[in-house]
């Protein structure tokens, strides 16, 4: 039976990656004596009290297990099951969650949008969010859903997220974030993360953490507190209300203290651009699209893949086209495994 490949070696995704050292710490002392269950504890109401901090305003707070369920529960709680998500055709929600948001919200239909990067096309929105409005006949459009950082690793800017806001808002939409990737888009933006959130109109962010340095816990931040009672329910009824939430919590509150959850996003899109700027300079490699976080597409030769599974690397490819490789680092990552990936690609190439 063969072997796992060495960690230095991975670059499939970045939930491949351990925790962080400060969120052991934390999940460690929250195992000392007692606390009270379902989120009445003590440490799960500080992680509020900061994510009010970090997002400059009042918010609620529901900590879930997995982005699917922070997904698949906010979109429930913005649609009726006679209703349409509006997300993009390469978004998360439309590929990968194994129909979850459909499963959750009773039957509500995807209606997948284009854009270049995996951004949702600002006109081709502008046309869905009146498409058939009000026909008994059709699905009613109700909510937009949109991914920062994108699926192919590219980051809404400012400007994109209020202009899709705007068109979400002025058709009497809600606007829903999944942000399974977020600390990237806010790292690489350099923004407030209210400037990307509710100031742009967003209602409900899917709070990723999983992906960045925490075990088994990701958020969905409530910025519409009217939604907050029918999501605890949806929550409870979901198999999402844990019993002892304050290793959930303790998670997130190592994550947000010190700007962990900006230093690793940080650290991992750094990591990213060392790989793109490497490859840059080899023969037959084609990079592909925008790289502003942590994932980065690119054509690679036939040989140099076969010899880098060879290798020992782990990474996505084939699965979009011949030929296409997806590659991500994390904050685990170190620039001495960019550099022999780089090297590895440089010496099977040649």
């Amino acid at each position: 039976m063969s072997s796992a490949p060495p960690a230095a070696r991975v670059f499939s995704s970045d939930n491949t990656a351990g925790a962080s050292p400060e969120v052991l710490e934390a999940v460690s002392r929250a195992a000392a004596g007692q606390a009270l269950p379902y989120g009445a504890d003590d440490i799960t109401a500080t992680v509020r009290r900061r994510l009010c901090e970090v997002f400059e305003r009042d918010v609620d707070l529901l900590l879930v297990s997995t982005g699917s369920a922070a997904n698949a529960l906010s979109l429930a709680a913005l649609t009726p099951p006679w209703g349409s998500v509006l997300c993009h055709r390469d978004s998360h929600i439309n590929n990968d969650e194994c129909g979850a948001p459909e499963f959750y919200t009773a039957g509500a239909k995807l209606v997948p949008l284009g854009g270049s990067d995996a951004r949702i096309d600002p006109e081709e929105l502008r046309a869905a969010v009146r498409h058939k409005a009000g026909d008994v006949h059709s699905v009613e459009p109700s909510v937009v859903s949109v991914t920062q950082a994108t699926e192919t690793g590219a980051v809404y800017s400012l400007d994109e997220i209020r202009t899709l806001g705007s068109i979400t808002k002025d058709a009497g939409l809600r606007l829903h974030m999944d942000g399974a990737r977020f600390a990237g888009a806010v790292a690489a933006l350099g923004c407030a993360p209210a400037d990307v959130t509710w100031r742009a109109g967003v209602d409900l962010l899917s709070f990723g953490a999983t992906k960045n340095g925490t075990m088994t816990a990701d958020a969905i931040v409530v910025f519409d507190r009217s939604l907050t009672a029918e999501l605890s329910f949806r929550a409870k009824r979901a198999g999402q209300l844990a019993a002892k939430m304050r290793f959930h919590a303790a998670q997130l509150d190592a994550y947000l203290t010190d700007d962990l959850w900006l230093r690793n996003a940080a650290h991992a899109n750094a990591m990213a651009a060392r790989l793109q700027e490497g490859l840059k300079a080899v023969p037959d490699v084609g990079l592909l699209g925008a790289a502003d976080a942590n994932i980065l597409f690119c054509r690679l030769p036939r040989q140099v893949i076969d010899g880098l599974l060879a290798d020992g690397y782990a990474f996505y490819h084939d699965r979009w086209e011949p030929g296409v490789v997806r590659l991500v680092t994390s904050f685990a990552t170190t620039p001495e495994d960019v550099d022999h990936l780089i090297g590895a690609v440089r010496r099977h190439a040649a």
